[in-house]
C-alpha cells in the first residue's frame, strides 16, 4: 500500500487520461438515471447500488455483453449528452484536465441517431464540459472489430464525412481473437491519410503477434493496453526504439481476466524493457476504480516515489495528441504542482 501522503498527492495531480471509453466511464449515478428513463425496456436497474453489481463480471464476453446493454440506454440525443457532461464533471474532479475519450458510433448510428446530430450532440456536450468543469475532451472514433466490415465502414464515413472538431484519432476495439486486425488496414489508411492518428486496440486478451499486426497493418502510433507485448522480447525493443506508447489499465485487465491479479500484471516488465507507457482506467466505474486509483495501483506496482507518479502524468501529456501550446501548459501545471509539493516526503 502507498503512503496517505502519496495518495493525496495523487489526488491533486493535474493528470491526463488517454484511454477511457464513453459508455464505460459512466458513473452508477448516470446510467442508473439513464436506465430509470427506459425502466421495463431494459435489464440495467435503475439505482445505482445495484449497477455497481451488475458489473460484476465473469470474463471478458461478460463485460462486452454487459457493456452493450449500458450502450442501449443511449437512445435519444439528450441521454448521449447527459452521459458525455457527466463524464466530463467526474474526470474533472479527479484532476483529469484533458481526455482521449474512445467512442464508439457504431451502435448509436444503428440505434437511429443521424451522422449530423449524432456529432452536434458530441460537440455541444464537449464544449460545454469545458465551460462547465475546464476539462479538455477530444475524440477516438472506434470500430467495434466484432461487427466486422459493415462496422468499420460506417465508422470511418463518419469520421470522414462529419470530422467535428475534437476528433484526433481512430481506434479499433471489441474482441481480439478471431477479428484479424488486417481486417480494418484499408479503413485505417484513409483515416491516416485525411489526419487522424491510430490507436488499436491489441494484446489485450491476445498475444504479441496482435500487437505486431496493430504496428504493421494500421500504422499504430500508440496501443491501447497491449501488454501481452512481454511475451516478445524483439516487439518491446521495437515499441522501445520506436516510441510506440503502451496506454495501460490494471486493474481492467484484471476484472476482464487478461491477467490473474495485480501482482502479475506486466506493466513492470514493461517499463523494464523501456516501453513507454500511460496509466488509465478504460471503464472506470464498470471496474470499481478511477484514475486516481490506478495511478496508485501503478506507484505500488512499480515503486514510485511522487516524482515518479508525477513523470507518469508527463508521459501521458507528451503522448497525448493535445495541441503543442496545451501540452506545454499542462506540463506546467504538473511542474508547478510538483514543485509546490517537494517539502513532503512522499513515497
Amino acid at each position: 500500500m502507498i503512503s496517505p501522503e502519496l495518495t493525496r498527492f495523487i489526488a491533486g495531480l493535474p493528470k491526463a487520461e488517454l484511454h477511457v471509453h464513453h459508455v464505460g466511464a459512466a458513473s452508477p449515478h448516470i446510467v442508473a438515471d439513464l436506465a430509470a428513463r427506459y425502466e421495463g425496456s431494459t435489464p440495467v436497474p435503475a439505482d445505482p447500488a445495484l449497477v455497481e453489481k451488475f458489473y460484476d463480471f465473469r470474463d471478458f464476453a461478460h463485460f462486452l455483453q454487459v457493456y452493450l446493454q449500458v450502450v442501449d440506454l443511449i437512445r435519444k440525443p439528450e441521454d448521449l449528452w447527459t452521459l458525455i457532461h457527466g463524464v466530463g464533471g467526474d474526470m474533472a474532479a479527479q484532476q483529469v484536465r484533458y481526455a482521449e475519450l474512445t467512442i464508439t458510433p457504431y451502435p448509436h448510428l444503428a440505434r437511429g441517431f443521424a451522422p449530423e446530430e449524432f456529432c452536434e450532440v458530441i460537440e455541444d456536450a464537449r464544449r460545454r464540459a469545458e465551460t462547465d468543469f475546464g476539462i479538455v475532451l477530444r475524440w477516438c472514433f472506434d470500430i467495434p472489430g466484432d461487427f466486422g466490415i459493415p462496422a468499420a465502414d460506417q465508422t470511418l464515413s463518419l469520421a470522414l464525412d462529419q470530422r467535428p472538431d475534437g476528433l484526433v484519432s481512430f481506434g479499433l476495439g471489441g474482441g481480439e481473437n478471431g477479428v484479424p486486425r488486417a481486417w480494418f488496414a484499408p479503413h485505417f489508411a484513409a483515416a491516416r491519410a485525411a489526419g487522424l492518428h491510430s490507436v488499436p486496440h491489441a494484446g489485450e486478451v491476445s498475444d504479441a503477434q496482435c500487437v505486431w499486426d496493430a504496428i504493421r497493418e494500421l500504422g499504430a502510433e500508440r496501443i491501447e493496453h497491449g501488454i501481452h507485448s512481454v511475451q516478445d522480447p524483439a516487439l518491446l525493443e521495437h515499441l522501445a526504439e520506436n516510441t510506440i506508447t503502451l496506454d495501460v489499465c490494471p486493474t481492467s485487465n484484471v476484472r476482464t481476466g487478461a491477467v490473474p491479479d495485480l501482482a502479475e500484471h506486466p506493466l513492470p516488465a514493461l517499463v523494464a524493457a523501456g516501453v513507454p507507457v500511460t496509466v488509465n482506467t478504460d471503464d472506470p466505474p464498470m471496474f470499481g476504480t478511477d484514475l486516481n486509483r490506478e495511478y496508485a495501483v501503478a506507484a505500488e506496482l512499480l515503486s514510485l516515489d511522487a516524482d515518479g507518479v508525477a513523470d507518469l502524468a508527463r508521459t501521458a501529456v507528451r503522448a497525448s495528441f493535445l495541441d503543442a501550446t496545451g501540452k506545454r501548459a499542462l506540463l506546467r501545471d504538473i511542474d508547478a504542482y510538483v514543485a509546490q509539493n517537494s517539502s513532503a516526503p512522499l513515497t
